[in-house]
């Protein structure tokens, strides 16, 4: 089963119409099923609840081959802690999904990272489901040392103004 999840802050209609087309047109075969949000793209060829409880959501990425998700930190954190190969399609301000294009950043560092796939427009989607059934996430390893680190350079530039 594919679980695809669009977070809970706001719909994600460009992305949810996306991944029903590809089952409606068989490039998904696999069962769906999706978290949509209170968005007005409702699927007509997967299985959709607009939210999730934390233990379900826990237990339907365990259960899940792969996601798809937007490309916000809580989906895409998800997803490393499970080991799920992950493909996100960043929401973009110019559809109004977003307040700025900060997804787009946060796609493109993971997967240089290697830790997902990513897609930037829906045309993408055919062929990197094609990839996502081959992929292996990179292993994440927190370095809390260096975020320490960050965070009293920060501090010591705020300090020294």
């Amino acid at each position: 089963m594919i679980f695809v999840t669009v977070g809970t802050l706001y719909p994600f209609d460009r992305l949810v119409g996306a991944v029903d087309d590809a089952v409606a047109n068989g490039l998904i075969t696999e069962e769906v099923f999706a978290q949509i949000g209170v968005g007005a793209q409702k699927p007509k060829y997967i299985e959709s609840v607009e939210s999730l409880d934390k233990l379900t959501f826990d237990k339907v990425i365990t259960e899940s081959s792969c996601m798809i998700s937007h490309a916000g930190m809580g989906s895409i954190q998800a997803a490393l802690s499970k080991n799920k190969p992950l493909l996100v399609m960043p929401r973009l301000y110019k559809y109004s999904e977003n307040i700025n294009d900060h997804q787009v950043a946060t796609a493109e560092k993971f997967e240089e990272l290697g830790h997902l796939l990513a897609v930037y427009h829906q045309d993408q989607i055919p062929q990197r489901l094609e990839d996502i059934k081959t992929f292996v996430p990179a292993q994440r390893y927190t370095q809390v040392d260096k975020v320490v680190e960050r965070i009293s350079e920060f501090l010591n530039c705020l300090d020294s103004k």
